[in-house]
């Protein structure tokens, strides 16, 4: 008699211990989520994260602007390793538009598959002092090129004399697939229309500028003032 209780108090540790794995189990499989590594194309941007978190966090960048290229060192890896994961907090790249070079970059980025762009979008912007300085040593032959023709000839002149090639091929594009992209001018139409659109719904009037959860960020212009915002979310 004694035998068979201390077996059934066995067999209920066992029966409790094999519950409790599978509910560490099922914890785990949870745990594994991460949010940062989803990507989806928009309208005029790619989003990444969850697409149904609580907080959705835009930014509006251009490819020219100094201080886009200073937040994207400073706040987007911050961003995809300490908000996104957990999928409480989505992060959306929007295009403003303001110049020739910035539809150029902003047609390549989006190039290919969605699940390229936070790479594309790095590998240009990280490396904007290069291709700045590439275009002030430009000769005016060459700027010519970037003010005649097609609009998808000047795409591929300044994409050709900024460097935008050979830092796309560098992650696996052919020439062919890039010109295809630069050349395509109903995509190049839409990204104008949306950064327009864009610019008179929230009255943006410098980049980067940042949206969270439809409402407008007045003065939040970089990453020391967006952090504290962000955190206020979490």
């Amino acid at each position: 008699m004694t035998m068979q209780v201390r077996g059934s108090k066995l067999a209920a540790r066992l029966t409790a211990s094999m519950a409790a794995l599978a509910l560490l189990g099922t914890g785990a499989v949870a745990l594994a989520q991460n949010w940062s590594t989803t990507v989806v194309a928009s309208d005029n941007g790619h989003k990444v994260g969850n697409p149904k978190a609580k907080t959705k966090l835009v930014e509006f960048m251009s490819y020219t602007c100094s201080h886009c290229a200073d937040f994207a060192r400073e706040g987007d890896a911050a961003i995809k390793l300490a908000y996104l994961p957990k999928g409480d907090v989505s992060y959306e790249i929007r295009h403003l538009l303001r110049d020739p070079f910035d539809l150029t970059a902003a047609l390549l980025t989006q190039c290919g598959d969605p699940k390229k762009f936070m790479g594309n979008h790095n590998a240009i912007i990280l490396s904007q002092e290069d291709w700045f300085e590439k275009g002030r040593k430009t000769t005016r032959a060459q700027q010519a090129r970037w003010q005649f023709g097609s609009n998808g000839a000047r795409r591929q002149a300044i994409a050709s004399d900024l460097g935008f090639y050979e830092l796309m091929e560098n992650r696996g594009y052919t020439r062919a697939q890039l010109d295809k992209c630069l050349i395509d001018e109903a995509k190049a139409n839409a990204l104008a229309e949306a950064s327009q659109a864009d610019v008179e719904k929230y009255g943006l009037t410098g980049t980067p500028s940042f949206v969270m959860n439809g409402a407008l960020l007045d003065g939040v212009h970089n990453w020391a003032a967006l952090r504290p915002v962000l955190d206020k979310q979490r």
